[in-house]
């Protein structure tokens, strides 16, 4: 008889494939080594970032269903490879001096690895965690978050010492390994598997099974008005969080009038609230659904915006900064459990791939609108009062949801009734 795997290992093995391709936020540590080495511009070495993150979110999209097709080790695997060459390359591209060879390897196909990485065990870590989902995925996705900050002050120390090509030549190798690692044991569970807690408490009547709102396909999702909700807003929460991210440390400087040593320590304590806040919103949404989970998120930020124009205080505009970064977490490793919960699991990880593309359109639409603003009315206020009224139009879409969401349970419910 097949013995079946041990979940806790099965969402260890999710967290080192998302510690590893998590490294991909550590970028900024190499960008001053490689100009003062290569002589290549700022500009230019951020390019390879910029690609790196469009494919995250675009590959995400385009290999949903290869997932699906071929499951969580194959897919991390693929993931493996590409990713860990794409690092590696980025050594052979410092060596020889190629700026292309940089932007095909460290962008193109560590951004193809990130992706299809990001998406490979989290449909698995759901079916593996039907008692607790939000937790499961708050985990792998935390590791992603927690990624950069191992990987930086250990790339930074490499750097130090063997210099910028050995460098990644030793990271590329190692995100490799570990991927493979965890790529070795994750695997689905069987069907219709319960860990053997949930069954007691469901034959003694203590807990009940809520059931999905539906069991959709990929193509079939995407053809509903909830899954476009959904898609709104997870765009506005990402361009939001991602807006924030860009700009902290020149907006803290230039609005309450932060010293530069103050903003990067703000820098290192936003990955914290961005790595802690997506286990534990995610934890919390075990408890209070998902989509009561995002109109908090969007209350507060409201509440955020609305404030940040007035704030004077240091030590509150921090605070209002560390909120908005905390719900961008949030809202990442909340996803897969609220598309678990709409569409079920029978091709999570697809919808889960299309949904992303929010990841790179916000990557995108964040830093523009705040420095296209910035550069016409020479000041980040206006920025607040811009994203106070994209928040108003998540906050609306979030009632609305949820408000579709109990019609359709309600309907299901007196059909139920009907054939009873």
């Amino acid at each position: 008889m097949k013995t079946t795997k041990n979940r806790w290992l099965i969402a260890l093995s999710a967290i080192a494939i998302h510690l590893s391709i998590g490294a991909a936020y550590a970028y900024s540590v190499y960008t001053n080594p490689i100009n003062d080495a290569m002589g290549w511009s700022t500009t230019e070495i951020t390019y390879a970032f910029t690609i790196m993150m469009a494919l995250g979110g675009l590959s995400a999209a385009f290999f949903g269903s290869f997932v699906e097709k071929n499951g969580p080790r194959k897919s991390a695997i693929l993931a493996a490879i590409l990713f860990g060459l794409g690092q590696a390359g980025a050594g052979l591209a410092t060596q020889i001096d190629s700026l292309l060879l940089f932007l095909l390897t460290y962008g193109l196909a560590s951004g193809l690895g990130l992706g299809i990485g990001y998406i490979a065990p989290v449909s698995t870590l759901v079916k593996w965690f039907p008692d607790r989902r939000g937790l499961a995925t708050g985990m792998a996705v935390m590791g992603f978050g927690a990624g950069a900050l191992i990987t930086a002050p250990v790339a930074a120390s490499l750097m130090g010492s063997v210099g910028i090509t050995n460098t990644f030549y030793i990271l590329g190798a190692s995100y490799f390994v570990l991927i493979l690692l965890g790529a070795s044991y994750i695997a689905p569970p069987p069907k219709d598997w319960m860990p053997d807690g949930m069954k007691k408490d469901i034959a003694s009547g203590k807990k009940v099974v809520k059931k999905d709102l539906s069991e959709l396909t990929a193509k079939q999702a995407v053809k509903t008005r909830r899954f476009w909700m959904l898609w709104t807003m997870m765009l506005i929460n990402t361009t939001a969080g991602i807006m924030m991210i860009s700009v902290a440390s020149p907006m803290a400087q230039e609005v309450v009038g932060l010293t530069a040593a103050a903003a990067a320590t703000l820098v290192g304590i936003m990955g914290i609230f961005n790595g802690g806040g997506r286990l534990a919103w995610a934890a919390i949404s075990d408890y209070i659904g998902r989509p009561t989970v995002f109109i908090i998120f969007f209350i507060l930020q409201l509440i955020t915006f609305i404030m940040l124009p007035n704030i004077t205080s240091v030590l509150v505009f921090q605070a209002l900064i560390l909120v908005v970064v905390s719900c961008y977490g949030g809202g990442f490793s909340n996803l897969p459990a609220f598309i678990g919960d709409l569409f079920g699991t029978k091709q999570l990880g697809a919808i889960h791939g299309f949904l992303l593309t929010t990841w790179s359109l916000g990557g995108i639409l964040g830093p523009v609108l705040v420095s296209q603003i910035r550069e016409r009315t020479d000041s980040y206020i206006p920025v607040f009062y811009v994203f106070t009224g994209l928040i108003i139009v998540a906050f609306v879409v979030a009632i609305s949801l949820q408000l579709e969401i109990k019609s359709v349970e309600k309907k299901k419910q007196e059909k139920q009734q009907q054939t009873a």
